[in-house]
């Protein structure tokens, strides 16, 4: 008898975005002719950037000959990715990376979840509510957690409340956990973590040797002079942070997949006597044991990111999201909606209109404006009453997804 983990019967309901897909699928095929814009999932829409086309296509043409062909590749990440990642640190105030500290992957969601197998079942786990639901999700599949209450909160995961009274900044609990995933700038809400906070993290992390995964996957989107862009600024963090980072969102890699993360070599774990082992030794034998390494034209392309030609392509893709999340909180905020995000992140979060519940709120926008946005129920208990808007879309459909939001809260 093949008995199964019962752990994935914990899960509370499908993963938001299939459920999003699937009222929005339902609606359109009872409305064949609706034309529905969706601002929903996070997907990016512009074309790859012309440097990592040609990129691509050049190192494609290199596996095609004799000389240049290529088998399997380092899982780590080739050394020409990894250093030109290492470089591109520095302009951080000079901060230092080694290039073996870096291992490159397939995308930070996968990231996100797979770190959690070299910790213990026992590891009590810390998130922020709202939160990135892989975050949560995975550590129910590895049996972490408890079952889930009627707020949709799992016994035994540390939940750290991030609510408009708090600006949905995340502070250190007064508990201790041993590890804890923080985002910044957060997908949902769109808010930065200040410097301050991020030193009393790294502090309260040392003091409990406990462990930040920090995901950085907005991080280029950053704009505002004085934020912080890597965990790394800050003091100690080295000797208690992980660092995520993707391409998907910057470099318009959805489709193609690729991302990196940090594992400082002086990091360490411990095993129940109090040991200390090398969390960069541990990670690089499950890399290297689960993991083949992202195509070597992928990287090629990857790696043309951080050229001259490459930036700037880069800082023009910013420019266009970040101009429609400027045009998506402008107009929720004329309409009287409270309003975070949208400055340093693609993402912009609102309260719901006179406390309509974030399911209700996605049904009206689904049906009476052809509008697809993200509940933000779905992130967490403290994302009831509110929703999340992506910038993810071509202009012309948010400008017109925003007439439609305007005339729709104006008619209710």
């Amino acid at each position: 008898m093949a008995l199964i983990n019962e752990n994935y019967q914990k899960l509370a309901a499908g993963y938001l975005f299939p459920e999003i897909a699937r009222r929005v699928k339902a609606y359109t095929q009872n409305n064949p002719q609706a034309q529905v814009i969706r601002m929903g999932i996070g997907d990016v829409v512009l074309p790859l950037p012309l440097t990592v086309r040609e990129a691509i296509k050049a190192a494609t043409d290199e596996m095609g000959t004799l000389e240049g062909f290529r088998g399997y590749g380092p899982e780590q990440g080739y050394e020409f990715l990894r250093q030109a990642i290492a470089n591109d640190y520095k302009r951080l105030d000079g901060l230092e990376i080694d290039s073996d500290e870096i291992f490159v992957s397939d995308g930070s969601k996968c990231d996100s979840g797979n770190i959690q197998e070299i910790f213990s079942l026992e590891a009590q786990i810390a998130v922020t509510d709202p939160v990135y639901p892989v975050y949560v999700d995975t550590n129910v599949m590895a049996g972490r957690t408890g079952i889930v209450d009627q707020k949709g909160r799992y016994g035994r995961l540390n939940y750290i409340s991030c609510t408009q009274e708090n600006s949905f900044i995340p502070s250190p609990p007064s508990t201790a956990a041993d590890i804890v995933y923080l985002c910044s700038p957060n997908n949902p809400t769109g808010t930065v973590i200040p410097r301050s906070v991020l030193e009393s993290w790294v502090s309260w992390a040392r003091k409990h040797k406990a462990i930040i995964l920090f995901d950085a996957a907005y991080e280029a989107f950053i704009t505002e002079p004085g934020q912080v862009h890597s965990i790394f600024e800050i003091p100690g963090a080295r000797e208690c942070a992980i660092e995520l980072r993707s391409f998907s969102k910057n470099g318009g890699f959805t489709g193609i997949r690729c991302a990196y993360m940090v594992i400082p070599k002086n990091l360490m774990g411990h095993t129940t006597t109090g040991t200390p082992v090398s969390i960069h030794a541990l990670w690089s034998r499950r890399h290297s044991t689960k993991f083949n390494g992202v195509a070597y034209p992928i990287q090629k392309g990857t790696a043309a990111l951080y050229s001259e030609a490459g930036k700037k392509e880069i800082e023009e893709l910013i420019k266009y999201y970040l101009a429609n999340a400027q045009i998506i909180r402008q107009t929720l905020s004329a309409l009287g909606l409270a309003v975070y995000g949208g400055i340093n992140a693609p993402f912009v979060w609102a309260k719901t209109p006179e406390g309509t519940s974030s399911w209700d709120f996605f049904d009206t926008l689904l049906h009476k404006a052809q509008v697809v946005v993200t509940p933000g129920s779905g992130f967490g208990a403290c994302g009831e009453g509110y929703f999340r808007v992506s910038a993810f879309a071509l202009r012309e459909n948010v400008l017109a997804a925003m007439d439609r939001i305007k005339s729709c809260i104006a008619v209710n």
